[in-house]
This record gives C-alpha cells, sequence and structure tokens, in this order.
C-alpha cells in the first residue's frame, strides 16, 4: 500500500478505494497502516505530498503549480497542509 500512494500521491485517493485494493475493511487498513508506518494512510499521503512539494518549490516552481502537482485542490489546500505539517507557510519555508 506504501508503493501504491507514493506511485500515486497526485492523484484522488479515496480511503474505500485503497482499503478495497487491499481487500480489507476501511478501519482494517487504518489500524494495520498505522501500526506498520505510525500514520494513518490520509496523514501518510498528506506527509508525500508535502515531501514531493518541498522539492518542488526548492527547484523554483511556482506555489500554484506545485499544488495541482502534488495532488492538492488548490493553492490554498497546499498551503494549509504545509503549514499543519512543517509550521511555516511555503513562502516562509523558501525564505529561511
Amino acid at each position: 500500500m506504501r508503493d501504491f500512494i507514493h506511485a500515486h500521491f497526485d492523484e484522488v485517493l479515496q480511503l474505500a478505494a485503497l482499503a478495497a485494493l487491499a481487500g480489507c475493511s476501511k478501519a482494517t487498513l487504518i489500524d494495520g497502516f498505522k501500526a506498520h508506518f505510525g500514520l494513518p494512510p490520509t496523514r501518510y499521503l498528506i506527509q508525500v505530498r508535502i515531501d514531493e512539494a518541498r522539492r518542488l518549490l526548492r527547484r523554483g516552481q511556482h506555489v500554484a503549480e506545485v499544488a495541482v502537482a502534488v495532488g492538492f485542490a488548490d493553492q490554498s489546500h497546499l498551503t494549509r497542509h504545509f503549514k499543519a505539517v512543517l509550521g511555516v507557510t511555503p513562502a516562509r519555508y523558501l525564505s529561511v
């Protein structure tokens, strides 16, 4: 499942679809994933997206382009999750 998330992080991934792919219930998927990786799959997906966003931002891509490239609906969605994970906005991250 982790490999699938890494391969498809830029797509819309719904928990029900991930559970169906794994052949289990959503609760079983969440519990097993969290036990193995320390985070539920949805939080893990956000972390993967933020890691890729950081990489793209450092390469000079605009925040709005990065948001779409890593699977967020828009720039504000990326900014909200970026700040929740890293404690700073993308603009502040680039200025440090």
